[in-house]
Formats: C-alpha cells, sequence, structure tokens
C-alpha cells in the first residue's frame, strides 16, 4: 500500500517569501490599498482657480487697460484709470460711506449677538428654540431680507415716516437690517465662547465674594476676547463687500447716501465703463486688505493683554 505525500498549504498570514521582501512586489490577486489623499484636494483646487484665482489675476491686468462696452480693441493705459478715479469726488464719497456702513454694520451685528447670546446662554427647552428662530435670517437671501424690509418701512404699512427716505437716518437703517440678518451668527459665536469658558474660574469668583455682576463683565468677557475679534473682523471686512442689502432697500439712495463702493461699481459696469469699475473693485480689494491687517493685529493684541 503506497502512501502519498501531501504538501501542506501556505500559511497566507504569515510574513512574505524572501523573494516578495526583495522585490517589494505583492502576489497576484492581492489588492494594493495605499491611497493619494491630495487626489482629492484636484476638484476644489480647480474650482478656486477658475472662480477665484484666475478673476483676481484679470482684475489686476484689466485696471490698468481701457476695456470697455463701447469698443472691440483693449489697449494698455497705465496708471490713467487710477489718475482719473483720483480726481473724481464720487469715488472718495463712495469709499466715505462704505467705511461708515462697515463700522455701523460691526457695531451693531456684535452687540445685537452678544446681547443674545447672554440672554440664551442657558440651556432651556424655550432658549434652544429662540437659538434656532434668530439663526434663520443668516440661512435667508440678502436680498429677500432687504426686500421684506422695504416693503415693510414703507410709510402706511408698519410706520409713518420715511425711513428709507431720510437722508440722514436711511443708511443707520440699512446698517441695522445687515446687522439683524447676521446677528444670529454673531450669538452663535458668542455662545460657543461663553460654553467653553472653565466653571471652576467662576466658582473661584463667587467664593471670593464678586456678584454675578462683576464676575461677568471682570472675569466672563474678557475671556471671550477670541471670539470678539472673530465677530468684529468678519461682521467689518464682510459688510464692506455689502451689496444685496443696500441694493434691495434703497439702490444706493436717497441722493446717494448709501452708495457704498459695490453699488458705484455695478452702476459704472452698468454704463460700459468695464475697465473704470474694474479699477474701482481693485481699490475696494486693497482698502479690504488695508483695513483687514491693522484691525486683527489690535484685536490680537487685545488678545493677549486680556
Amino acid at each position: 500500500m503506497s502512501t502519498v505525500e501531501t504538501t501542506p498549504a501556505l500559511d497566507r498570514s504569515g510574513p512574505p517569501t524572501p523573494s516578495v521582501a526583495r522585490t517589494g512586489r505583492r502576489p497576484a490577486g492581492r489588492i494594493n490599498r495605499q491611497t493619494h489623499p491630495m487626489w482629492f484636494l484636484g476638484p476644489a483646487l480647480a474650482i478656486l482657480l477658475v472662480f477665484f484665482f484666475l478673476p483676481t489675476l484679470f482684475n489686476f491686468i484689466y485696471a490698468f487697460t481701457d476695456w470697455s462696452g463701447f469698443k472691440a480693441e483693449i489697449n494698455p493705459v497705465g496708471f490713467a484709470n487710477f489718475e482719473d478715479l483720483a480726481s473724481n469726488g464720487t469715488l472718495w464719497r463712495a469709499l466715505r460711506i462704505t467705511v461708515v456702513y462697515a463700522v455701523l454694520v460691526a457695531i451693531f451685528q456684535n452687540l445685537f449677538g452678544f446681547a443674545l447670546a447672554v440672554l440664551l446662554e442657558r440651556d432651556t427647552r424655550l432658549n434652544r428654540i429662540a437659538r434656532v428662530f434668530f439663526l434663520i435670517p443668516v440661512l435667508m437671501s440678502a436680498l429677500a431680507v432687504g426686500y421684506i424690509f422695504q416693503a415693510l418701512l414703507k410709510p402706511g404699512n408698519l410706520f409713518t415716516y420715511a425711513w428709507l427716505g431720510d437722508t440722514t437716518w436711511t443708511i443707520v437703517v440699512v446698517a441695522v437690517i445687515h446687522a439683524w440678518k447676521w446677528m444670529g451668527l454673531s450669538m452663535l459665536i458668542y455662545l460657543a465662547g461663553l460654553k467653553t469658558i472653565p466653571e471652576d474660574i467662576i466658582e473661584a469668583a463667587r467664593i471670593d465674594g464678586a456678584s454675578r455682576w462683576r464676575t461677568f463683565w471682570r472675569i466672563r468677557s474678557p475671556l471671550l476676547a477670541p471670539a470678539v475679534t472673530f465677530n468684529v473682523a468678519t461682521a467689518l471686512l464682510g459688510s464692506m463687500n455689502g451689496f444685496d442689502i443696500v441694493q434691495a432697500t434703497t439702490g444706493g439712495g436717497p441722493a446717494r447716501t448709501t452708495e457704498i463702493l459695490n453699488i458705484f461699481i455695478y452702476r459704472t459696469f452698468g454704463q460700459g465703463l468695464f475697465a473704470q469699475a474694474t479699477t474701482m473693485s481693485l481699490v475696494l480689494f486693497l482698502l479690504v486688505a488695508l483695513m483687514a491687517f491693522p484691525v486683527i493685529y489690535v484685536l490680537r493684541r487685545r488678545e493677549a493683554v486680556l
């Protein structure tokens, strides 16, 4: 009776054979699970290139040309567009109105957001519902918000006074509308800041005899410095690029008292003066950059001091 020798089965879970170890190749049929995460950034980078970097680059180029809707040729003109704008008083008025509007929006938005955060800090069911309610305007279209307030502020509806027709108070009213739309976002940031304050610090202040009012202003408020930095910077710089609410409520009126720079750029583009409008947008870009860095620097210094 003959015996048949059998070869033991290979243990696939063991270490690789010497040939595999030397060549670095895996046996046939084994799946290569090595991934390349950077490839997932490709679509996002492509969109960013097409819709942000290229328009920004052409913005710098066309600002030094005579591009317009009245002729097909585009010729370089150097700094002629900047010289024309510097001698135009309308541009300086639009810049002044833009800065005033941005400062008013930053003040109102942070005051409203901070007050709501303090009032709705406790995690009750009513407060949670109220938080959602105040976040709804953030999700709404800015144009829709502007048209709603334009209808509400017409004389004969809810008010007898033409608030959007007063050359003194219209910019304040429009700034309040802008702040109302975005105060929910500021409220959310301030709420997050309040929730991250350690309870042992508050308890220590109470043990030392500090009142609730003194504890709030001397301990809790300084610890909200990072939230203040974020909210002030985003409100100030975001409102400088504002367009929707002003266009929907006043269109830059009355008597151009609310004609911020983006409204001025929009009208210039509508007149076919593309190079001049592009130059204005470049001026706005530089203005935002010049305001952003000092504001953020000052607020960061304030955080360090506090």
